[in-house]
């Protein structure tokens, strides 16, 4: 006997209903197994670092394994291309950066991947700025000193980068001050720290998160700060905006899973996310060890927040003038 009009229009609820139900389900128990989240760097980086603080906290909460995978390469492309081929099930995340999300889309022509169609960020960690650092044996005192030199002994300096916060500060602070320096690539910073103090290259523009260590130990010296004001952290170092008005380059550190992933699980990821920054010590650490400004986010805001950078960070590489490559 034929169906209805009426009859037909239904099946689709009827059939869909189970499948909402389950995921439901899935979400409220989510996880039941070993959550791995992929830092697209090499250890020892801001997001390695605060990626395994907020990571150790989401294992204590739900009694999952939460494991890092450091899958460096191609300024964040490498890792983000193999979390956008993992299943959108929530149990592969993506430690999303300034680079990954935010610069690579402006500074590639086929990064491989779109950050707004393939990700979708469910908790930002943080965000940042960059020192400015050069060794503590260095002869450069101040900005002032490395820029007299630069500017006298055009590309004779060397600067180190191994991602977009490193390398797009130091282009334009070139073209603001009118000088020429070579930039050196780096797969990991650990080997542009080795070959700062080996002199082989004279400075370098290093998140906060991962140069406090550096500063502290007196081992590198910063000049100077890409924050839009002086950080409560080093009240005595000033801005680079000081010397250069409006010169500011920010970052942040998220956490990002498949776009596909469903929507319920995005949420208790984002639940989870938001409860370990806002925890009493890894808010406490964010704030005082890494100079992070941290804040829980809903997801919407936290799609809005990627957006903003990814506006933000074009204009920077339009001032860099860093061709596509």
């Amino acid at each position: 006997m034929p169906l209805s009009r009426r009859s037909l229009l239904a099946l689709p609820v009827l059939t869909a209903l189970p499948v909402s139900s389950n995921v439901l389900a899935q979400a409220e128990t989510f996880p039941t197994k070993a959550i791995r989240i992929i830092v697209p760097f090499a250890p020892g980086g801001s997001g390695d670092i605060t990626a395994r603080l907020v990571g150790k906290y989401i294992e204590d909460k739900t009694g999952q394994p939460f494991v890092i995978e450091n899958k460096p390469g191609a300024n964040g492309i490498v890792g983000a291309l193999s979390v956008k081929a993992a299943a959108p099930d929530g149990y592969t995340l993506m430690l999303a950066t300034t680079s990954t999300n935010a610069a690579n889309i402006h500074m590639y022509k086929s990064p491989g991947y779109d950050p707004e169609k393939d990700f979708q960020v469910v908790g930002i960690i943080g965000s940042s700025g960059t020192f400015l650092v050069v060794p503590a044996d260095s002869p450069y005192k101040t900005l002032a000193d490395l820029l007299a030199y630069a500017k006298a002994h055009p590309g004779k300096l060397n600067f180190g980068y191994f991602n977009a916060s490193s390398q797009v500060p130091a282009e334009v602070l070139a073209k603001r001050a009118g000088v020429e320096w070579q930039g050196v690539a780096y797969k990991a910073i650990g080997n542009a720290w080795t070959d700062l103090y080996a002199g082989n290259i004279q400075f370098m523009f290093v998140d906060l998160t991962a140069g406090r260590g550096q500063v502290v130990a007196d081992k590198a010296r910063p000049l100077g700060l890409t924050l839009p004001a002086r950080s409560p952290l080093y009240p005595n170092l000033p801005t680079l905006s000081e010397t250069f008005p409006g010169f500011t380059s920010t970052g942040f550190l998220a956490i990002a899973v498949p776009k596909a992933t469903p929507k319920p699980v995005q949420e208790r990821l984002n639940t989870l996310i938001n409860e370990a920054i806002t925890s009493p010590e890894i808010a406490k650490r964010l704030a005082e060890e890494f100079a992070l400004n941290s804040r829980a986010l809903t997801l919407e805001q936290c799609a809005q927040q990627d957006r903003d950078e990814r506006a933000k960070w074009a204009e920077y590489v339009k001032i860099a003038r860093i061709e596509p490559q």
